[in-house]
């Protein structure tokens, strides 16, 4: 039976797919993050981040200071919840099915509850998730002007020693960013994207006012167990039971 040939890591239409891709692709992170100093284009201000899927983060200083805890364990609908918009009940997007284009990527995403916890907002949610550069779908040749992005100069590489895909993204006029005034590519930018998670790894601004700014991640584990403990509010103190508890006797 013949079979098509594999469509190369460097096409920019499955650069695209993975832009869509990061919803299927993992269910817990752990990573650092930092944002680009204007000019130098060097990392500043990191933070380590645990992200566990649909909703639990906690974010800390690298020194271990928590800055951040969210959490949806303590929360619950009774019987008598009505939800305001039918997209309250919308499923995860791990409970629903995209069309995969044959390299396992995503061609098409369905409707579903889309979002990431985020800290701080801004680019947070589209680092996570590139789909803005992408868009839910392909777009017809025909009407090159509803892309969201221009994708130029693919390429693959590696970063903080994982394997990425690199390109050039130009927003145009149908580019709509996740969160609004907070565009991943406000002009022409540089980005990569991790393959094993479809998270996009870094950004530059290559042009315009926002020229050097982005930012730079490094992925420290994909799909490792995260305990709940680690998203509530309280202290880890964790008693080590393998060394001797004195007990102190009164005279």
């Amino acid at each position: 039976m013949h079979r098509s040939p594999a469509p190369a890591p460097t096409d920019p239409e499955e650069f695209a797919a993975l832009c869509r891709s990061s919803p299927w692709r993992w269910d817990t992170l752990r990573f650092v993050l930092s944002w680009l100093d204007p000019g130098t284009a060097a990392p500043r201000e990191p933070v380590r981040a645990w992200v566990r899927r649909p909703s639990e983060l906690r974010v800390e200083t690298l020194d271990r200071a928590p800055l951040y805890t969210a959490t949806s364990l303590e929360r619950s609908r009774d019987d008598f919840y009505v939800a305001s918009t039918p997209s309250s009940w919308l499923l995860a997007p791990s409970l629903v099915a995209p069309v995969f284009t044959d390299s396992g990527l995503v061609e098409r995403r369905p409707e579903a509850a889309y979002g990431d916890p985020v800290f701080g907002g801004g680019r947070w949610q589209a680092i996570l998730d590139p789909v803005e550069l992408a868009g839910d779908a392909p777009v017809p040749p025909y009407l090159p002007e509803r892309r969201p992005c221009t994708v130029e100069d693919v390429a693959v590489g590696t970063h903080h020693g994982r394997r990425v895909r690199g390109a050039v993204v130009v927003p145009g006029s149908a580019y709509a960013p996740t969160t609004p005034g907070h565009p991943l590519a406000p002009a022409r930018t540089r980005v990569l994207l991790d393959e094993r998670t479809g998270v996009c790894v870094r950004s530059e601004v290559l042009e315009g006012p926002s020229a050097g700014t982005g930012h730079d991640l490094r992925i420290e584990a994909v799909d490792e167990y995260f305990i709940d403990d680690l998203f509530s509010s309280v202290r880890l103190d964790l008693t080590d039971v393998s060394k001797h508890l004195p007990w102190p006797l009164g005279p």
